[in-house]
């Protein structure tokens, strides 16, 4: 099996005929769902995982998380530094808590500062927030922790929120008719409210913001941006780097400050790095500024740019962009493509790499330095059957099928297409002159019902669902069918079940089918166990042949010395 596989199974008693049934499932890795690519699902458990509608990952290291089910549940799990995950206490999980102050009230977004605190925002407009609180960033109106998610009110409890974003100790909230407010850590403007005071409620930005309409906020660590509905560009908070985009990196800003670099261009999405921004225009065109010493701009260089300067010219038209204040990397996607560059796992890289990824998420799952996601991941339910599905609801439908193979005197109905599809041997059998070809039923006497269907089964899942007592069958047939990825899983199966009893004859059996993993795992197993096994009724049964390879190779290992 390639190294791009793992084998899963779980074991059931078969009620028809009170067996123990396991199933082994091949899953690719990464798996087909987002939530593969972060470590900290690994231990979820598949009945959650497939009710999950929206996850968040954040802390320093990736390390804590946030989900809402379709069942609009909200769960929580990872270290809870300074009580992040809302549980009301700052006790960490390996496995999901489910976080009761949320349930029930349609989470539809999170977003979180690195200070760190959290806000969620609900299909009805509501913020909650809890976290560190030493800036006042949860909007309470004072400086407590907020071990549990409290509503925001202060200005916004009248209001409709369609956004929330967090810099690292301040909160920006976005409302329906365009109005931005902020909250929390004010020393370089960061809060908008003129001055360089905390804020502890929501106030309203306004200045040069009172008349226009906003669509779209971003937050860098210490910086503010955001969109107008005519796709100007605005800015304010601290420029030691350029960030704002304003022609300098001496000037902090404590209101709202128009990008002039962008005139011209209509800008649709905003992203803010640690201490740089990408723009988006609606020609596809991708703007950058700010701190470029990780090559975070993708210029080539590293020197920084204090006005928007056009990057990633080469790649083709942009249609998406990624930034998080947490990091120093960008990623871009293309129709086609998806491409990253800045700080990417320690390394620099000043120009856009194309990478194998499909979504911008798996960019900073994989290649991010602190492995958060750059927003939430909006899981998709599936609003028809899959290819997958389908083929899982045809084996053995009687209703489908055009042809039924017959073991034992028991049927199984499959489809010839299928089966020349994903198996050699079917492809040569139904050839135009082979009889075979011409047979609606077909009987096949050389292997037994069970590992005859298990094995049909399999080409139409990818999964077994077998006895594990007849892995040694079907490993006769996977080598006999010449299914090498089969015979390779039958022989983690066999492994699975190695015991002194038997592991002799399945010593003997990895030789006949030349499945040398399988004949070096045995070979290692008797080697630990010699004496127990030199007396079990398998190794006396041993071909002379075999027997004297046996203990020829254990003499040269070492096991008869005194």
């Amino acid at each position: 099996m390639s190294s791009a596989a793992r084998l899963s199974c779980c074991t059931k008693l078969d009620p028809l005929n009170q067996r123990k049934v396991t199933t082994f499932k091949i899953r690719q890795s990464p798996g087909h769902m987002e939530l593969d690519r972060w470590k900290i699902f690994s231990l979820l458990a598949p009945t959650l995982r497939q009710k999950v509608r929206l996850a968040c990952v954040f802390g320093t290291h990736g390390n804590e998380a946030l989900l809402v089910t379709v069942d609009d549940e909200v769960f929580a799990l990872g270290s809870n530094g300074h009580g992040c995950l809302g549980l009301g206490n700052q006790q960490g999980t390996l496995f999901p808590q489910c976080v009761e102050q949320l349930s029930g009230k349609g989470i539809q977004s999170f977003t979180y500062g690195s200070g760190p605190h959290v806000l969620a925002l609900t299909d009805r407009g509501q913020v909650f927030s809890w976290g560190q609180n030493v800036y006042c960033e949860l909007g309470h109106g004072a400086s407590t922790p907020g071990l549990l998610p409290t509503m925001v009110g202060g200005f916004l409890s009248s209001l409709v929120v369609t956004e929330v974003a967090c810099g690292s100790h301040h909160s920006i909230a976005l409302t329906e008719c365009g109005q931005v407010f902020g909250w929390g850590e004010n020393n370089c403007g960061q809060v908008g409210s003129g001055t360089t005071s905390n804020q502890c409620t929501p106030v309203r930005v306004t200045h040069s913001l009172s008349s226009r309409k906003v669509v779209s906020i971003a937050c860098g660590q210490v910086s503010t941006h955001a969109l107008l509905e005519n796709g100007e560009v605005y800015s304010w908070g601290y420029n030691g780097n350029g960030q704002l985009g304003l022609g300098n990196s001496v000037i902090n800003q404590l209101v709202p400050a128009f990008v002039q670099g962008l005139v011209g261009v209509v800008v649709t999405k905003i992203m803010c790095g640690l201490v740089h921004c990408l723009a988006l225009t609606d020609e596809g065109e991708l703007y950058g500024w700010g701190a470029n010493s990780m090559g975070q701009l993708g210029t080539g260089h590293k020197s920084n740019s204090v006005t928007p300067i056009k990057v990633a010219t080469n790649i083709g038209r942009v249609v998406d962009i990624a930034a998080h204040h947490y990091n120093n990397i960008s990623a871009a996607r293309t129709q086609h493509k998806v491409f990253m560059w800045g700080q990417c796992q320690g390394l620099t890289i000043t120009s856009p790499l194309e990478t194998p990824f499909t979504s911008l998420h798996e960019v900073f799952a994989s290649f991010a330095d602190s492995e958060v996601t750059y927003k939430p991941i909006q899981l998709e339910k599936k609003s028809s059957q899959s290819v997958t599905d389908s083929l899982r609801l045809a084996f053995d439908d009687q209703n489908t099928s055009d042809l039924t193979i017959c073991v034992g005197g028991k049927n199984i109905h499959v489809h010839k297409s299928i089966l020349k599809i994903r198996c050699e041997y079917f492809r040569n059998m139904f050839k135009d002159h082979w009889t075979e070809d011409k047979k609606n039923v077909l009987e096949l006497k050389q292997f037994s019902y069970p590992v005859m269907k298990a094995f049909l089964q399999y080409l139409y899942t990818d999964e077994l669902v077998i006895a594990s007592d007849c892995a040694l069958e079907l490993l006769d047939l996977a080598n006999a069918y010449c299914e090498q990825q089969l015979k390779e899983l039958c022989e983690q199966i066999l492994k699975h079940g190695v015991n002194v009893d038997n592991v002799a004859t399945l010593y003997s059996t990895a030789i006949t089918h030349q499945s040398e993993d399988l004949r070096k795992f045995c070979f290692n197993f008797i080697l630990n166990h010699m004496t127990a096994v030199s007396q079990t009724s398998a190794f006396s049964a041993l071909d002379e042949h075999t027997f004297r390879e046996l203990i020829v190779k254990a003499g040269e290992a070492g096991v008869f010395k005194t």
